[in-house]
């Protein structure tokens, strides 16, 4: 997802998008250059189409927040509160400042490593998004396998919440116990798979 460091933070801008629908509809938000991989306008509102009866007053996490526009999105929505973890400082430095000028006061800006902020995570959420590097060849690193597989993460979902995951579209991770998966959809290069916990199985 990192592409290096920017010397020039003016300079560090790779795009424009825009916040989709909610309060801060049609409002820009700039994409660090660190961020190679943005969801697209168009996944985003496939995703919140789907996504629309669980965004209301949610505690959202969103893990390799990049851009943050997962996040901001939901808190567009209105979302109760966002956590954006990102570690790269230029993109962690961005979402704070689009979040300030799109008035969205509850998102927070946690510079942390996303596996480690969830292994030491203690909060609930109610909506989890986590748009990791793909893993695409041999010796790439499975973030979304490592995710599912990690014991810590059930724990700070609530049991009626959602985790979202896009992958490279190639990639087909096994889904074990405790989860269930709700949803498949492919958009182009990308799938989004939309799991729960399986209380039962638990």
């Amino acid at each position: 997802m990192f592409a290096g460091t920017c010397l020039c933070l003016d300079a560090c801008y790779l795009s424009e998008m825009r916040i989709i629908a909610g309060s801060a509809k049609r409002r820009e938000i700039k994409v660090p250059n660190a961020v190679v991989r943005p969801t697209t306008d168009r996944t985003r509102e496939a995703l919140f189409s789907i996504l629309q009866s669980y965004v209301g007053r949610a505690k959202v996490l969103d893990l390799f927040a990049g851009a943050g526009s997962l996040g901001m999105e939901a808190l567009s929505r209105g979302a109760q509160s966002c956590d954006f973890i990102e570690a790269n400082r230029i993109c962690a430095k961005v979402i704070n400042e689009n979040l300030a000028g799109l008035g969205l006061r509850t998102g927070s800006v946690i510079k942390s490593d996303a596996m480690s902020f969830v292994r030491h995570c203690h909060g609930k959420y109610d909506l989890v998004f986590a748009a990791p590097p793909y893993f695409k060849t041999p010796g790439d690193r499975d973030f979304v396998t490592e995710l599912l597989q990690d014991k810590k993460l059930p724990t700070i979902l609530e049991n009626d919440g959602i985790v979202v995951m896009e992958v490279d579209a190639n990639h087909h991770p096994v889904v074990p116990s405790p989860w269930e998966q709700l949803d498949r959809r492919r958009y182009g290069s990308c799938v989004i798979i939309f799991i729960r916990k399986n209380n039962e199985a638990s």
